[in-house]
């Protein structure tokens, strides 16, 4: 039998040869990944004093994974849901080690078995039309940052695309001809496009004429001309996030994020009366089943079908008190 693989050398080729050559993961999966064992190997440094090169496999058992996720949830403040993706991170790995060391077998197994933990599926949340109207009309376009964030936020509102799609598009992805529309690389490595609005249409037509920064080929880049950072969307959207909310107050009780607002247009293709199946493909799902969570939160569907139906007959009751006796009873 041959001798098991250190850890670092089993980590660096589930990079490169599983994620990256033979899966060819798309670069959200590699920096996902990337950022789940950067977190882990610190936290096992400080653990166990060891620097990550010299860890040995044998050293990283569930007890050790369990411990970090639990450190996760309590240090960083991560929700159930973070946590299960940080472990599906670590599974994928030990999955594919189990080929490359099958004499740690019983470890490895140990560690698959590590439960997803549960948690409350919240409904989604997404902005009314006016909410969407007082983003849009927050930048100020008579700068080139105010031009620049009001397109992005409306092909975000308009397209659904996902952060990460949003950030990535180029030029040469967009087509403002007969037929626009605009092609991403979505999960999955799976391409789709998205048809454009008249309205869209026009913005990103003004958009295209302004001078390029360093001759950047990102349709949304940043002051440098490089591409946008997720951190730098989410600070563009809290920034007219606050201007909206002084117009429209309503905005004040919703947290509003970029996923915020690719739930809208899905809340908008739906309340139109478009089909799950189509919204599906609009938003690149891998399933139908996972807009679900769409109907799940219009209540203006649930009404009209309430609207429908022949509700019971019920009667209003009168409150009448318990006897002194059962009450004081009944309050222990």
């Amino acid at each position: 039998m041959k001798p098991t693989p250190n850890f670092a050398f089993l980590l660096q080729s589930f990079f490169t040869r599983r994620l990256i050559e033979q899966r060819q993961v798309s670069p959200h999966t590699i920096s996902s990944y990337r950022d789940t064992f950067r977190l882990l190997l610190k936290f096992i440094q400080r653990r166990l004093q060891k620097p990550p090169s010299a860890l040995a496999l044998e050293e990283i058992d569930a007890p050790l994974i369990t411990t970090f996720l639990d450190d996760l949830e309590k240090s960083r403040g991560i929700t159930a849901r973070s946590r299960n993706l940080r472990l599906t991170a670590i599974r994928s790995f030990f999955r594919y080690i189990s080929f490359e060391a099958p004499a740690q077998s019983a470890q490895i197994q140990r560690v698959l078995a590590i439960p997803d933990k549960r948690y409350t599926r919240a409904i989604v949340h997404f902005l009314t039309r006016p909410e969407a109207e007082a983003l849009l009309a927050a930048p100020d376009q008579s700068s080139w940052f105010g031009r620049r964030d009001h397109a992005l936020l409306l092909v975000a509102l308009q397209t659904g695309l996902r952060l990460s799609e949003l950030t990535a598009l180029r030029w040469s992805d967009v087509s403002l001809g007969i037929g626009a529309h605009v092609r991403v690389i979505g999960k999955g490595r799976k391409e789709r496009c998205t048809p454009l609005a008249k309205q869209t249409i026009a913005v990103l037509q003004a958009w295209l004429r302004e001078p390029a920064r360093a001759g950047t080929e990102f349709m949304f880049p940043n002051a440098r001309g490089s591409r946008l950072s997720a951190d730098g969307v989410q600070y563009i959207l809290a920034k007219h996030t606050a201007v909206a909310r002084g117009v429209c107050p309503s905005l004040r009780q919703k947290g509003v994020t970029p996923h915020v607002l690719r739930h809208t247009m899905a809340m908008e293709l739906l309340q139109a009366g478009v089909d799950r199946a189509l919204i599906a493909l609009w938003l690149g799902h891998e399933s139908v089943e996972t807009t679900q969570i769409y109907l799940d939160a219009n209540l203006a569907l649930k009404e009209e079908a309430l609207a429908k139906t022949i509700p019971p007959n019920g009667k209003p009751g009168r409150y009448r008190p318990d006897d002194q006796l059962l009450a004081f009873l009944k309050a222990l």
